[in-house]
């Protein structure tokens, strides 16, 4: 899983910003990673959490532990822990959410529930956090271009 989003392009060379598909394993693993926090990391120690797996049980969990161990050694505090849904709302693929359809209907286009279904869990994943609200949007109609669903 390490590609990444077109509409992430101005920000991965240097991997300033924590991308997608490293949120996507936060929060599966249940971790709150600050972007300050991820400023303390060396290149090379985002490229890892970017490469490294996050899939199956034993991945997770060492994935975790690799994330919790780096944050206290670059911050001297341990990493803030988010709730790990048991089903969350980018693996259903058979109910577009409330929220991405407000934020469609914002730029003029409804998604069809066979669009939603047809997307990947971390574009269904990138659609929900850029939907959020109060986070910048400014990315959402650049992801609903770039996944075809104009």
């Amino acid at each position: 899983m390490a590609d990444f989003f077109e509409f992430e392009a101005d920000f991965v060379d240097a991997l300033r910003c924590i991308p997608m598909q490293v949120r996507y394993k936060l929060d599966i693993c249940g971790i709150k990673l600050k972007l300050s926090d991820w400023h303390q990391m060396t290149q090379a120690e985002r490229q890892a959490l970017v490469e490294l797996p996050c899939t199956t049980t034993t991945e997770i969990q060492a994935y975790q532990e690799y994330l919790q161990q780096l944050i206290l050694e670059r911050t001297g505090t341990p990493v803030a822990k988010l709730p790990i849904e048991s089903y969350p709302a980018w693996m259903d693929s058979s109910t577009v959410p409330a929220s991405i359809q407000e934020k469609a209907q914002e730029i003029g286009i409804t998604l069809s529930l066979q669009q939603w279904a047809a997307l990947t869990s971390l574009q269904r994943f990138a659609l929900i956090k850029l939907s959020r609200p109060g986070h910048e949007n400014k990315n959402f109609p650049r992801a609903i271009a770039e996944f075809h669903l104009l």
